[in-house]
């Protein structure tokens, strides 16, 4: 997953002005160094999976969409805790044992 191209470089830009964050704020998110983020931004080094896999945690995209696999942004997986969101965490607490026809019931009556 390497992070070379200029496109790729936009998208991860793109990203965090999108959230409004500096790229010290981002850094922080992604949990790397401020340094080490603008590297990453001016395509001088390339993040290592693990990091790419935060960067798209942090602004609620997908890792084939920050590296350019994708043009599909929507994340792949969205991560729901408990201290950040009681209710929501909750929510998903009490369907994770639903089968498919439940879902589907709930997803009707939530639309």
């Amino acid at each position: 997953m390497k992070m070379k191209s200029d496109l790729k470089q936009e998208r991860l830009i793109a990203c965090r002005q999108k959230l409004g964050l500096t790229q010290s704020e981002a850094a922080e998110r992604i949990g790397v160094s401020q340094p080490a983020y603008q590297r990453y931004e001016a395509g001088v080094r390339t993040p290592s999976i693990q990091v790419v896999k935060e960067m798209a945690k942090a602004f609620n995209v997908s890792e084939a969409y920050l590296t350019g696999e994708s043009n599909q942004s929507l994340p792949d997986y969205v991560v729901v805790t408990r201290e950040d969101n009681p209710l929501l965490f909750s929510i998903v607490e009490q369907c994770k044992d639903l089968d498919d026809k439940q879902l589907e019931k709930i997803m009707r009556f939530l639309k």
